[in-house]
């Protein structure tokens, strides 16, 4: 796959139009060599069951180095994610998100859904590479930066429940 680039024609319309141009997601797309992914993606077996995929691995946007204890969900993340992520788009219900695949208002799958741990690459990608979640443009809270750098502690940290004494 040749890296995702965009027009200059396209970036000046969108200047002018006042619209926020988007680069498409490829977190979980099958891969099986580092040229099927587009930079800042890799191809890794990160996910369970679902072979190779494409996933950024500390990409462009990490809030810099991961210094401290690795944050927990029980203690840092889950809080975060209840606030941003649950709140508005995905639980339960998952209305407004459309997807019934995943569920942050749990850590663990469930059945052939996924929680946070198994999400924890994306939530990263989204959250913290890309900040398209949540959707800038449709006025919902959004983690402030500090919240922002535990999610990327935390997801670079191999995605601990809790704390373990």
């Amino acid at each position: 796959m040749k890296p995702f680039s965009l027009s200059i024609l396209g970036l000046c319309a969108a200047a002018l139009a006042g619209c926020v141009l988007e680069a498409p997601d490829f977190t979980g797309k099958s891969c099986e060599t580092a040229d099927d992914c587009p930079e800042p993606y890799t191809c890794v077996a990160a996910r369970p069951g679902a072979g190779r995929t494409c996933e950024v691995l500390n990409g462009p946007g990490t809030s810099g180095p991961n210094t401290g204890p690795v944050p927990t969900w029980c203690k840092d993340i889950q809080p975060i994610l209840a606030a941003n992520c649950v709140s508005s788009c995905h639980d339960a219900t998952t209305v407004s998100s459309n997807r019934r695949d995943f569920r942050l208002d749990r850590y663990e799958m469930e059945g052939d859904v996924a929680g946070a741990k198994l999400m924890a690459p994306r939530i990263h990608a989204r959250t913290v590479t890309f900040r398209t979640m949540p959707p800038p443009d449709r006025g919902l809270p959004e983690p402030t930066e500090a919240e922002r750098a535990l999610i990327d502690r935390w997801a670079s940290g191999g995605a601990p429940l809790c704390d373990t004494p």
